[in-house]
């Protein structure tokens, strides 16, 4: 298994699970319903290599998220997972400071593929 923290921030608990099943064996995982969630733990944990975020999540939504999250730790790595195949939304993810975008539903070797590309970087 990789030393790699990864933090998975998505309001389903059901897409956390899906993207434990597949990370669990490669990373170290922490997991998150919200981004305010996941603001606290990054304050708390110095060493997460990666974040996979949820962009439409109630309270603040993943671009927010994003945003502040990269103000305060502007080279922390972010993927963010959307199931809304919007150009104008992977876009701003992008231009935010996302590494990467994973759509839902996705594939297995999907995920993995696309974190152990961004964690080359």
């Amino acid at each position: 298994m990789s030393s790699h923290k990864i933090l998975i921030v998505d309001d389903e608990e059901g897409i956390r699970e899906s993207l434990k099943l597949i990370l669990a064996d490669h990373y170290n995982l922490i997991l998150t319903e919200d981004g305010e969630q996941a603001l606290k733990v990054l304050e708390n944990s110095s060493d997460i290599a990666l974040v996979l975020m949820d962009i439409k999540m109630p309270g603040q939504n993943g671009l927010e998220t994003l945003e502040a999250m990269k103000e305060k730790y502007p080279d922390l790595k972010v993927i963010i997972v959307t199931g809304y195949k919007s150009v104008e939304t992977a876009t701003e993810a992008v231009r935010l400071g996302a590494s990467g975008y994973i759509v839902k539903p996705f594939k297995s070797d999907e995920v993995l593929a696309t974190v152990r590309s961004v964690l080359k970087k």
